[in-house]
């Protein structure tokens, strides 16, 4: 991909843009490079763009990524993170099954070696799940992250004995088609400037 299409822009504005990420594509420098480019060109920007990702997708994940388009925008949207005001809805087709239909996971991880570690000197990472189809060995699941730890929704499922298909690094025995079955695929947050409400989605392709 050198371009970033139509169907990737979620939404955009003069504080904001919202992209979809494809699987096997790094959040930085690729997907921003990219998305420097569309607002260059959208907003016929002279010069260097502003333009900074609030958070990050592993590059095995697909899905939604936030972007700041103002220093403004960039701070206020990094403390609505850390204060947790802004929810991140992701989609995951895993192996196994889950201890509950519907349930929240509790770990202490550390970052290890390109990968996280469950260490009981480890940071606080939690996620809501819920159970939303089994079919053909493999467990469709919603999920809430409260925290965003490195590699956390990887390596919490990993640790109950429910990879993510595809994700060797955490124990997945099943390929997948490209990258891993994790999908971003929605935020909810107040706008950091008009303080409008904003609900932003994009389902997975599985």
């Amino acid at each position: 991909m050198n371009h970033l299409d139509k169907e990737s822009i979620i939404y955009s504005d003069n504080h904001l843009l919202v992209v979809e990420k494809p699987a096997e594509m790094a959040t930085q420098p690729d997907l921003t490079e990219l998305a420097k480019a569309f607002v260059k060109k959208k907003y016929n920007k002279p010069g260097n763009v502003f333009l900074h990702p609030v958070h990050r997708l592993d590059k095995a994940v697909s899905g939604l990524v936030l972007f700041a388009r103002t220093g403004k925008a960039l701070s206020r949207l990094q403390e609505m993170m850390r204060d947790r005001k802004v929810i991140k809805i992701y989609h995951a087709l895993v192996e196994g099954d889950l201890p509950a239909e519907e349930g929240r996971l509790v770990h202490h991880l550390i970052h290890g070696s390109f990968r996280a570690e469950i260490a009981k000197e480890g940071k606080e990472s939690i996620l809501d799940y819920k159970v939303l189809k089994r079919d053909k060995g493999a467990t469709l699941l919603e999920i809430n992250l409260i925290t965003g730890r490195y590699h956390q929704i990887r390596a919490q499922l990993s640790a109950i004995g429910c990879p993510v298909l595809g994700d060797e690094k955490y124990g997945s025995k099943r390929p997948w088609k490209k990258g891993i079955a994790l999908h971003h695929s929605e935020m909810r947050f107040e706008h950091p400037v008009t303080k409008e409400s904003l609900v932003l989605k994009r389902s997975p392709s599985f």
